[in-house]
């Protein structure tokens, strides 16, 4: 395989064991309002989506429309818990400290969770001057828009990016953008689950331990460690 000139991770899920503790939340917070769904539900209509698409996809298949102070609550209570449970995923800070081939993220995350995600976790450092948001582009995932504004802002081929994503959205947005796809499949969040699968959207490899990372592509590792 030949060298890769930028790995683009999602972050939560990825980066961040965060999925559970938000899919717990959410899972919770939507009972209040009578719309009950489980984990596997999230884990297909959700994951890797903004908060406007999650909140379309209640009213659209519950007929529920939350009220205006939801997501700002929400938010609100799910940074509190963050900041009391929110682990880096294991291998990644090893993975950070080895790679060699230049990387970043692209995350539909908002700006502020993903700063708060990096300080509790310890992991700023690496991503400084290194993240971009769904806020940078007209169209969020499953579209392309987000990563092909990546590539483009690094100066680097479609063709020549790894995209390293946990969601079927995530998925389908890395192939649209024409990059080669790796789906990681160890967070909390998909653990136990029958995982959602797409015939449309198959990633070019799936993997569920970090530590793996380097013997699949040891291309990726600087060879001074």
């Amino acid at each position: 395989m030949a060298d890769f000139d930028l790995v683009i991770f999602d972050f939560d899920g990825v980066i961040v064991d965060s999925e559970v503790i938000s899919a717990q939340m959410l899972i919770a917070e939507l009972k209040h309002y009578g719309v009950n769904v489980d984990g596997a539900y999230v884990a297909r209509h959700f994951l890797g989506r903004s908060y406007p698409v999650v909140l379309q996809q209640i009213r659209d298949e519950f007929g529920v429309a939350l009220p205006d102070g939801f997501e700002v609550d929400y938010r609100a209570r799910l940074l509190a818990a963050f900041e009391q449970n929110l682990t880096a995923m294991p291998g990644i800070k090893g993975v950070l400290d080895q790679i060699r081939t230049p990387y970043c993220v692209a995350t539909s995350s908002s700006p502020v969770r993903l700063k708060s995600s990096l300080q509790v976790v310890g992991l700023t450092s690496y991503f400084e001057g290194r993240f971009h948001t769904a806020s940078e582009v007209a169209r969020g995932k499953p579209a392309p828009d987000l990563f092909l504004h990546v590539a483009q802002r690094y100066g680097v081929a479609p063709a020549r990016c790894l995209v390293i994503e946990d969601s079927l959205a995530g998925v389908r947005a890395g192939l649209a953008a024409g990059m080669v796809v790796w789906r990681f499949v160890g967070g909390s969040h998909l653990t136990g689950l029958e995982l959602p699968t797409d015939t449309g959207a198959q990633p070019h490899r799936m993997f569920d331990r970090f530590d793996d990372l380097f013997e699949l592509a040891p291309e990726l590792k600087d060879e001074m460690e």
